[in-house]
């Protein structure tokens, strides 16, 4: 049965208003041009377009606001908990206010700013995006770089008795009070897109009806700083991330608690 131009339009070529078109910052395969997607679509199906601020922080994730049609700030280097805190509270608590962070930002310099921004009570959602190195800067080692991994610091690939091991944030959080929900999801697959932006809706709600902290981890592919094409990045996700950092829900304290 043959469909419409018009309804084969919207079915294929829906774009959210909140999108910004113009040329890209980042790099072929990198993921981070999905989750900005995810999220337009997230914010016009809940209606908080304008009540929403992001705060985002160093590295590629600071490239998101000339692509997203909302109000944002920019942070210093792992301080996007503490810049959201402020403007959560010059707005009274009125504001949705959520971070976008990356590994090298959140589980580095910014780790010890995320827990005291949790442990204080707030009422915020962070988005981090783990892609497992330090993009922006080189494909540098993270704290969420894996074993046997290689980076441009660890040429022979990471050494658990010599850089340490990777930091699991998303389970770590969950032992904080005032986190109501920490979820981990990755975007290598249509059916793993689809679970991330109902963990991204969750998050929201959450901050939406003042519950507490909701905090979504993604793991999300960097070809450029992995050195691997865009296909290759998502098998790699698929067979080395995820036996890493599995998927799934660590903590869900809301009524409609549920497995993704």
């Amino acid at each position: 049965m043959d469909v419409n131009r018009e309804v084969q339009e919207k079915l294929v070529g829906f774009q959210p208003k909140l999108i910004v078109n113009q040329p890209g910052h980042y790099c072929p395969g990198c993921q981070y041009g999905v989750l900005t997607r995810l999220l337009a679509e997230v914010i016009e199906e809940l209606g908080i377009e304008g009540d929403i601020i992001g705060v985002s922080a160093v590295g590629c994730s600071i490239f998101i606001h000339s692509y997203l049609d909302i109000d944002f700030i920019d942070a210093l280097h792992g301080r996007a908990p503490e810049v959201a805190s402020g403007v959560k509270a010059a707005n009274f608590g009125k504001k949705i206010v959520f971070t976008l962070q990356g590994d090298g930002d959140l589980a580095a310099i910014g780790m010890g700013d995320l827990i005291n921004a949790m442990a204080r009570g707030e009422h915020l959602t962070t988005i981090f995006l783990n892609n497992a190195n330090y993009g922006t800067t080189g494909g540098q080692m993270a704290p969420t770089t894996l074993i046997g991994q290689k980076s441009t610091t660890t040429p022979h690939g990471r050494r658990d008795d010599v850089e340490g091991y990777p930091i699991h944030v998303a389970e770590l959080v969950t032992s904080l009070q005032n986190v109501v929900y920490s979820a981990r999801c990755a975007m290598n697959t249509v059916k793993n897109v689809n679970q991330t932006k109902k963990a991204l809706a969750k998050a929201m709600r959450i901050q939406m009806q003042g519950l507490g902290y909701g905090f979504v981890e993604v793991l999300s592919a960097c070809p450029s700083g992995w050195k691997m094409s865009p296909m290759d990045s998502l098998e790699w996700i698929e067979e080395k991330m995820i036996a890493e950092y599995p998927l799934g829900v660590f903590k869900d304290e809301t009524d409609e608690a549920a497995e993704l």
